[in-house]
């Protein structure tokens, strides 16, 4: 054995003195090795395989057994059940929540959002073989990897084959692949992703896993795909970059020396797209007629009374027309937000004149703490608000004639609902609704629980019908405008506020979506972004992010959003819009102003035209 002291790595040589070594310190008193024949048997079927240093020592620890048949067949395919228990073997599992799908049970799995969240769960069949790509996202999510800010551009930098991984598996991948567990024979640069896995294949990466160092030395480091030192993200041309303006904790719109100043210097930033608010506080900040009828005001700037007036009245000034001419002359389009929707303060002056045009909970209903009055609903379980009612014919009719006074009177680029085009779950319980289903439902109440599945897509229906009415008032009025929503992420959207964007955007009710993605956990902001509804959303329409860029008493590192921007563009989304102007600009406590400014400036480097 004088050659098996030599330094040098050659698999066979290698093979070959484990196998002799191994030979000699068993003998045949290992259970295994003697039911399947000694150690001569186990060598001469593995010896000869490319990990056979690895397989030899998971054979010998009872980690991986023969085969159906009684073999090993180290270059046969593995069935998931089989890999599954490689992989519990090598990593115990634990007791994974009810969140988690087939394949997140099986691997024991307990810290969502995992890598292998959006694997459909239909695809997790104990006794079909697993493909490569499908073994390594397996792989990442056992090790509970985080998501990478660049998967695809990662993925695409490593293998010389990553475009053909499956969308949905490419989180794992990428994941993987910066854990260095990928083992890829004979090339580091090639997955292979749609083959099956083989037994030798599995243990490979079994024993890339393993915390224990006997196991992972087994690996020759040449066969561990690796990744470059930094990965590029391609900038897109076209990119959606938007910001909000609103009334709310900000001076921004109040006068025309704060607003010019906004928007040239938005504009210098290369944002394209300015998300005015021009409703809110149940108000209209341009100049209504429709307002001035049923409100006595046709126009308020200053929100819920807590605004100082920087002009004599609200009608010195019209601010959305400013908004426009300013932001056309810097090439930016301008889609006036109706930031309320159906939402209304709850001392309004609407809710005196037409109470019925509202609704309400259930009486003596616990669903809104700290609120006996089921009239009001409590936004972040603090600030009353009522609800105007989205099935009431006079309530859709006001929104309607709000949005033909703004949609008749101004060259704007389009049109935005967010998350208060909806309702509340709880909310329907007003007479007039409980009139309305009796007469489609053969005379029976709605149910009493407000999350009833029937009770919610009733609703939710209505809701959608009426988004069809609006869809059809802008396009008659400005057949170029964009109807644009920015909603929660789904299911949320659905279960909590009836809104069914996903079915929005089937039957062509929306132009642009800008989903409110505002996590503070990256792991989950990635899994939002790779949501199937977004995802489908995606397929048809620009579809965006809504980024959070801080409040006044949480500010948000640049590095975090820097880190989102680059998330969105590696999965190709159309683009993002932040919430909100001033926050843009307020620094973290681990960063200074300057610095804020600098690094958004060169994340936004290149202009891009809207998508």
């Amino acid at each position: 054995m004088g050659h098996c002291s030599s330094p040098v790595w050659k698999p066979g040589r290698f093979i070959l003195c484990f196998a002799l070594a191994l030979s000699f310190i068993l003998g045949s008193h290992s259970p295994l090795l003697a039911a399947r024949g000694g150690p001569a048997l186990l060598a001469t079927e593995i010896s000869p395989h490319w990990a056979a240093a690895c397989l030899t020592v998971l054979v010998e620890r009872g980690l991986m057994g023969p085969d159906q048949r009684g073999r090993l067949d180290a270059e046969g395919a593995i069935t998931w059940a089989e890999y599954v228990t490689l992989l519990n073997n090598i990593v115990p599992p634990a007791q994974a929540g009810a969140w988690a799908n087939p394949l997140e049970q099986a691997l024991g799995l307990i810290n969502p959002p995992t890598v292998a969240s959006h694997y459909p769960s239909d695809y997790y069949n104990p006794n079909r073989p697993v493909w490569r790509q499908e073994a390594v996202m397996a792989l990442a999510a056992k090790r509970g990897s985080n998501h990478e800010i660049a998967a695809n551009s990662l993925i695409k930098a490593s293998l010389q084959d990553g475009d053909q991984v499956s969308a949905y598996l490419r989180e794992g991948v990428a994941a993987a692949l910066a854990q260095g567990l990928v083992v890829n024979y004979p090339r580091r640069d090639q997955l292979r992703p749609t083959q099956p896995l083989s037994r030798g294949e599995a243990a490979a990466l079994a024993c890339r896993l393993s915390p224990d160092p006997a196991l992972t030395q087994t690996i020759n480091p040449d066969w561990v795909a690796t990744v470059p030192a930094t990965v590029t993200v391609t900038v897109p041309r076209r990119e959606l970059r938007g910001v909000w303006l609103t009334n709310i904790d900000s001076q921004v719109l109040f006068s025309t020396q704060a607003l010019t100043q906004a928007i040239n210097q938005l504009a210098d930033l290369n944002f394209n797209t300015l998300y005015p608010t021009v409703w809110n506080w149940g108000y209209t900040l341009y100049p209504s007629p429709t307002a001035q009828r049923q409100l006595g005001m046709s126009q308020y700037l200053y929100g819920d009374g807590n605004g100082v007036p920087a002009v004599a009245s609200p009608g010195d000034r019209d601010m959305l027309q400013e908004a426009i001419d300013l932001g056309h002359a810097r090439g930016m389009a301008v889609i006036p937000w109706f930031e309320f929707g159906f939402m209304a303060p709850a001392n309004y002056e609407l809710y005196r004149r037409h109470p019925d045009w509202f609704t309400q909970r259930q009486p003596l209903s616990d669903s809104a703490p700290g609120s006996d009055d089921p009239n009001i609903w409590l936004e972040g379980n603090v600030l009353p608000r009522r609800w105007l009612n989205p099935f009431h014919p006079q309530a859709q009719k006001f929104i309607l004639e709000l949005i033909n006074d703004l949609v008749s009177n101004y060259a704007i680029d389009g049109f935005q609902f967010d998350d208060h085009l909806g309702l509340p779950v709880e909310f329907g319980y007003d007479p007039y609704t409980i009139n309305l289903y009796r007469a489609e439902h053969g005379g029976r109440n709605p149910p009493t629980n407000p999350q009833d599945q029937e009770w919610v897509a009733w609703r939710a229906a209505k809701i959608s019908d009426f988004l069809g009415l609006v869809y059809s008032l802008v396009k008659s009025r400005r057949p170029q405008a964009v109807v644009s929503i920015s909603p929660n992420p789904y299911p949320f959207a659905y279960d909590h506020y009836l809104q069914d964007w996903p079915a929005w955007v089937k039957r062509g009710l929306v132009d642009e979506l800008v989903i409110q993605i505002y996590r503070s956990d990256q792991n989950r902001f990635i899994w939002e972004v790779d949501k199937p509804s977004i995802q489908a959303a995606l397929a048809k329409i620009p579809t965006s992010a809504g980024l959070l860029s801080g409040l006044r008493a949480d500010p948000v590192s640049i590095q975090h959003l820097e880190d989102q921007i680059e998330a969105l563009r590696d999965r190709r989304l159309a683009g993002m819009s932040f919430f909100f102007y001033e926050s843009l600009w307020l620094p973290s406590p681990e960063e200074t102003r300057e610095q804020r400014l600098t690094k958004l400036r060169q994340a936004l480097s290149q202009s891009a035209s809207r998508p």
